[in-house]
């Protein structure tokens, strides 16, 4: 791997132990591992700017509660880089200014090479540094209309930042309309301390969840200011986005509710 390639991340990052970074693939997908058999991440190698994965396409479920044609205007940041998806749809087909903090330079360098990561530029940015540390820097506090969480080790286990004070940071980072979407695991034990401290952050008729996907994932969201579309607005909203975007996100009205 070239370590040239991360020139253009900002360097923020402690010295500690982080996983190799390895990839795998098929004849249509390509696949991200951090030292295990784990999948952190997935690219359709027809389609690089498509989002392939069931729960990296809810993690953009917040489209349901703003109005299209502002999309293009607002922020959006990713703790947690993965194969690099939700960063380049953000970037790509949403033409949002989109930042994302990623701790393992060995990702960064992956996803330039082999995962169509564009480089930095006016619009884009990758930080390298450990995303509960930046996420509390004063630069990031109600900045950002779409942030998207998804923070695992290489054992895949549990979430590595899931406190409520953490969900708090989290919910300066947002501007008055923005929302958090988290992927976190809806049959794991987890699941219910991860739940209570984001409600515990954002309150309990801020936060709405999808059901489990097959393998077990559960993307939860959040709101900086909570408000309840009906589900015809929401119906409505879900049309647009599918229309637009090529996002399954009729079929999301049959999975995603609030939790209260």
């Amino acid at each position: 791997m070239k370590e040239g390639a991360n020139a253009a991340a900002r360097k923020r990052s402690p010295v500690q132990t982080l996983p190799d970074v390895t990839i795998s693939e098929d004849s249509e997908v390509r696949f991200l591992h951090l030292g295990t058999e784990w999948i952190q991440g997935s690219m359709l190698l027809d389609a690089p700017f498509d989002i392939e994965l069931d729960y990296v396409q809810r993690m953009m479920a917040w489209l349901l509660f703003v109005e299209p044609d502002s999309v293009t205007k607002r922020r959006a940041l990713q703790l947690g880089l993965g194969s690099a998806a939700l960063t380049k749809f953000c970037f790509k087909k949403l033409r949002m200014d989109t930042t994302a903090i990623e701790i393992n330079p060995q990702v960064v360098t992956v996803c330039r090479g082999w995962f169509k990561l564009p480089a930095d530029g006016p619009k884009l940015r990758v930080v390298l540094a450990d995303a509960g540390e930046e996420i509390r820097r004063a630069d990031h506090l109600g900045a950002y209309d779409a942030l998207q969480v998804d923070l695992y080790d290489h054992e895949a286990a549990a979430p590595v930042l899931d406190s409520p004070d953490f969900y708090a940071d989290c919910r300066n980072a947002l501007t008055d309309e923005g929302c958090l979407t988290v992927n976190l695991f809806g049959r794991d034990t987890s699941y219910e301390r991860s739940l209570q401290s984001l409600c515990a952050a954002f309150g309990d008729d801020a936060v709405w969840a999808f059901k489990p996907t097959r393998e077990g994932n559960t993307v939860v969201l959040a709101q900086r200011t909570p408000h309840r579309p009906t589900r015809m607005q929401l119906l409505a909203r879900a049309e647009a986005v599918q229309e637009r975007w090529g996002l399954p996100a009729v079929k999301w009205m049959k999975l995603f509710k609030p939790v209260s």
